[in-house]
């Protein structure tokens, strides 16, 4: 017992070797730490249903080792008498740098894992050069910190230097801005999930299209025409599309027609009715409908409504429809009015 005192007092009266102490302590903790976030926390995150609790433990396991040393050797030389300033600064700098690694980590597996989730859900390559974008901008942004903490650390003023970065920085983005404006909307895009790759959308101003791509700066849209049309993203994202997929691909097609005042209206409805519902492709539910609308100046207006499984079809069955509309009429004698006009004159006694 008495010796154990005694080894016990030299420890704590020798600086150096309480030093080494603490720093072996450090080190077999560190190595536990390791252990436990290998052995018991990895397997306990894979029975989970997320993945994000994997990545964090998976970039804290390779890394959470170095982050326990270097604070015991950060306390352990606390017990020295000479001064400390320099050395305690570079220990403040190793721990600094090791923390960004770590964030750096991390960024790349959680950037790693939602491209690899992501591309084979939107049918776009937006997500395949967004996500590479944000990991370098976040990545940038852990550097620039990490480099403010230890000029920190080693009590460097930055203050000209951030003033003349803030200066830099404001020309940069403003002669970039409609880069930027593009790109952001670019991810608005993917993140509404507004359209993908193959849709047929309606974009104001724009005839209509299928979406060929969807660029980091621009959407291409093919027209009917066998045209592409360059979209800036930025413009996209703040204009009125009608998505014609959305919410199924069936799509209702409808044909107006007129018939001459003095029609027998049930009659025309029963006629119209019988002729549109055998065409091929025409869907029993929801059932083709005819309805009048109104009394115009030179016919009394109907339209026929059908729905077709698919929008791609919706341009030949409108043009079927219309055809037997205009057979249908013509076997049963109902006339099909074009504007006229007919002047009355009132004689006039000499």
């Amino acid at each position: 017992m008495e010796a154990i005192k005694e080894v016990y007092q030299f420890v704590v009266e020798n600086k150096y070797l309480r030093f080494l102490v603490i720093t072996l302590i450090s080190f077999l903790v560190a190595y536990i730490v390791k252990v436990i976030f290998k052995k018991v926390l990895k397997p306990l995150a894979l029975k989970t249903k997320t993945k994000v609790d994997d990545l964090i433990i998976k970039s804290l396991a390779s890394i959470i080792f170095y982050i326990v040393l270097v604070l015991g050797v950060r306390i352990g030389i606390q017990h020295f008498d000479f001064d400390k300033a320099i050395l305690e600064n570079i220990i403040d700098t190793l721990l600094i740098l090791i923390i960004c690694l770590l964030f750096v980590r991390i960024i790349r597996d959680f950037s790693q894992h939602w491209l690899s989730e992501w591309k084979f859900k939107t049918k776009s390559s937006v997500d395949e050069r967004v996500i590479p974008l944000l990991q370098k901008i976040l990545k940038a942004i852990v550097i620039i910190l990490g480099l403010f903490f230890v000029f920190s650390a080693w009590n460097i003023n930055l203050a000209p230097l951030l003033a003349t970065a803030g200066i830099a920085g404001l020309a940069i983005g403003l002669a970039i801005k409609d880069s930027l404006n593009n790109i952001i909307g670019g991810i608005q895009l993917v993140l509404d999930r507004t359209f993908k790759v193959g849709d047929k959308v309606e974009i104001e101003g724009v005839q209509p299209g299928v979406i060929l791509d969807i660029g980091l700066r621009s959407t291409k849209l093919k027209t009917y025409d066998n045209e592409v049309i360059f979209i800036p993203n930025g413009i996209l994202a703040n204009s009125k599309i009608k998505n014609f997929t959305e919410p199924d691909l069936s799509i209702r097609v409808n044909v107006q027609f007129g018939v001459e005042y003095g029609s027998d209206l049930k009659k025309v409805n029963n006629i119209i009715l019988d002729a549109i519902q055998n065409i091929e492709g025409v869907l029993e539910v929801p059932a083709p409908a005819v309805q009048f609308l109104n009394m115009s100046d030179f016919s009394l207006d109907f339209v026929a409504r059908v729905w077709v499984r698919e929008y791609s079809g919706a341009y030949s069955m409108k043009l079927k429809v219309t055809d037997e509309i205009y057979n249908a009429l013509n076997k049963e004698g109902i006339g099909i009015p074009f504007p006229t006009q007919t002047i009355y004159t009132k004689g006039i006694d000499k």
